[in-house]
């Protein structure tokens, strides 16, 4: 079935009418198969889709679904395909546009109904059956005091509890809050600090607002997670892999554009000692060596401390510890790796001062990779800068840079 999904989902990608191709589907996978497209493409499957069908799409989709779907659309689209909705689904859905997706309030859904915590299960059944008449969904039960929320009542205690004396409250399990404008990876926190099926969302008075799934919740840790990955690589977070060639060129050219400036540093560094490689040409063998050994202890650095960062572990004024422990991690790994390389270019190159070159080379550079691999995403998030996305270019640069001064130099005061 996953394998169909995919096929699926590359054939609207690459289709000239992928809204034709979407609608060829059953309604059963059209739900799954457009919620696994890149946003850039359900846009295009949306696009190429008349109103008439985007109605049908969007009137038998769950309300957090459909406020997802119709926030792709253009205003007037928008409006158009909202008019045509039952009252009640509209006023749902319009209700849930109004916030930023990317927020409590735009991860919830509706799907609930409050009761007090004096009233009794026969009052429970009838709101809950009057919820499933109207939604045809079974609603999450919250129960409450006044304007506070203080639990959930799963739905399996209406047919295991007694309805005669019963008190609700007996039954109840927590029910985690997080305010309507929290993100979501504060929303995240909150669901690993609770690990419920359900986040009760309030307003700024404290009344309930809607209610998060573990189910979206775990799609935002996955989108969380491919969102880091692609800061890491300067990739725009809005990119998928069924992204075509220009929209994907369009995305990249810009970090690749400012990627390129920091080679041509490197290049200046490498151009200094112009005369030293061309005297000793083995060298050139060697350097990718030394570039690419720092870039990757750097990048380790960095992604240590990154994390150290998001988990409020450590900041520019207590970094002094960790950026010392990098330092001393960086010479160490220096020593073994260097040692290794200065063996082999000993040993193929019968030069043991070409060894001690490239073996001094490396430690130093790992030592400078793991510098700056952590003093640079403290300096950047100091200043309010996202270090995930930004710290890469300014540790390579200094990492091929001065490892280059470095390999080279000692080379020309050496071997020449």
């Amino acid at each position: 079935m996953q394998e169909f999904t995919i096929d699926v989902q590359q054939q609207i990608a690459a289709s000239e009418t992928p809204g034709a191709e979407f609608q060829a589907l059953p309604w059963a996978r059209q739900r799954v198969v457009f919620f696994q497209l890149p946003e850039s493409i359900q846009r295009d499957v949306l696009d190429d889709m008349d109103r008439q069908q985007v109605r049908r799409f969007v009137r038998r989709l769950d309300p957090d679904d459909a406020t997802d779907a119709i926030g792709l659309l253009d205003g007037d689209t928008q409006e158009a395909v909202l008019g045509q909705l039952d009252t009640d689904r509209r006023e749902r859905i319009e209700f849930l546009l109004k916030f930023s997706p990317d927020s409590a309030a735009g991860m919830m859904d509706l799907g609930y109904v409050t009761v007090d915590k004096e009233q009794g299960f026969e009052e429970v059944a009838r709101l809950v059956r009057r919820h499933e008449a109207r939604t045809g969904r079974f609603p999450t039960v919250l129960v409450t005091d006044g304007d506070e929320v203080v639990g959930e009542l799963p739905g399996h205690t209406l047919a295991l509890a007694g309805h005669g004396s019963a008190v609700i409250t007996e039954y109840l399990r927590p029910a985690p809050t997080v305010r309507y404008e929290q993100s979501d990876s504060e929303v995240i926190e909150v669901f690993r600090a609770n690990p419920q099926s359900k986040i009760v969302v309030l307003d700024e008075d404290d009344s309930i607002l809607g209610v998060i799934y573990a189910d979206d919740l775990l799609q935002a840790i996955e989108e969380a997670a491919g969102q880091t990955l692609y800061e890491f690589t300067g990739v725009d977070e809005q990119e998928g892999v069924l992204d075509g060639a220009l929209e994907k060129v369009r995305r990249r050219y810009k970090w690749l554009i400012i990627n390129l400036g920091t080679a041509f540093l490197a290049a200046a560094a490498v151009g200094l000692f112009e005369d030293t490689i061309a005297a000793l040409t083995l060298l050139a063998i060697y350097m990718p060596v030394v570039a690419g050994m720092g870039g990757n202890a750097g990048t380790q650095s960095m992604a240590v401390t990154v994390r150290g960062i998001a988990l409020e572990q450590i900041s520019l004024r207590t970094g002094r510890r960790a950026i010392g422990n990098e330092v001393l991690a960086g010479g160490a790994n220096g020593v073994i790796t260097g040692s290794i390389v200065a063996v082999i270019a000993t040993l193929f190159n019968q030069s043991p001062l070409l060894g001690l070159v490239i073996g001094i080379a490396m430690v130093l550079n790992l030592v400078i990779a793991g510098f700056f691999g952590a003093l640079v995403p403290l300096v950047l998030d100091r200043l309010g800068y996202d270090p995930a996305t930004s710290a890469t270019i300014f540790i390579t640069t200094a990492t091929d840079v001065l490892g280059f001064f470095i390999f080279l130099g000692l080379a020309q005061i050496v071997l020449l």
